[in-house]
């Protein structure tokens, strides 16, 4: 049996500012929304929401938080797109929505990524695969105004010495042998 993450669901004190910056930000869509308890419609609410057709959520809001605690321990969500552009695309969106804060880039060898926190201040991160395979935990900055050339020439630069550096595509096929797929 493999298991694979199907959604995640936030605890969040003001579900219309999140739902509009999800939405409007981040792009998804409310798949589906109501009260939990349906004896309750004032009670808690809980907002589905999605990017694809073939998941009815990926993510969903409950309205519980109280106070200004982080509600659990969840340290981020990450959310993988197709390509380095994607990612600069997002970045300059965030920046432009000016509603996330702590946007920074990051190079972990592995993945090009942008993290950010939401306007409650759940962490996020978005990424796209590198092309290498890099030993993990690894992070390096980059500059936003770098282009995928110049980020790729850096991630060999600062992660190629290393002996676990090589082709994603050989790690890959690697680990396909090892789990069977």
């Amino acid at each position: 049996m493999q298991l694979r993450l199907s959604h995640a669901v936030l605890y969040v004190r003001d579900l219309e500012p999140m739902l509009d910056f999800y939405t409007g930000t981040l792009g998804f869509s409310v798949s589906d929304r109501g009260p939990l308890d349906p004896n309750d419609p004032e009670g808690i609410q809980v907002v589905f929401m999605t990017q694809t057709g073939s998941d009815h959520h990926q993510l969903a809001f409950a309205n519980v938080r109280q106070d200004e605690a982080p509600s659990n321990t969840l340290d981020h969500l990450a959310f993988r797109v197709g390509s380095f552009s994607d990612v600069k695309e997002m970045a300059a969106k965030l920046q432009a929505d000016g509603r996330a804060s702590e946007l920074g880039p990051v190079n972990h060898g592995n993945a090009w990524s942008v993290y950010f926190r939401d306007p409650e201040g759940n962490r996020i991160e978005v990424f796209c695969d590198s092309p290498f395979h890099v030993k993990q935990p690894q992070l390096d900055g980059w500059d936003l105004a770098m282009d995928e050339v110049q980020l790729r020439e850096a991630t060999e630069k600062h992660f190629g010495p290393e002996a676990d550096f090589q082709p994603m595509s050989d790690y890959r096929s690697a680990q396909e042998r090892k789990h069977g797929d």
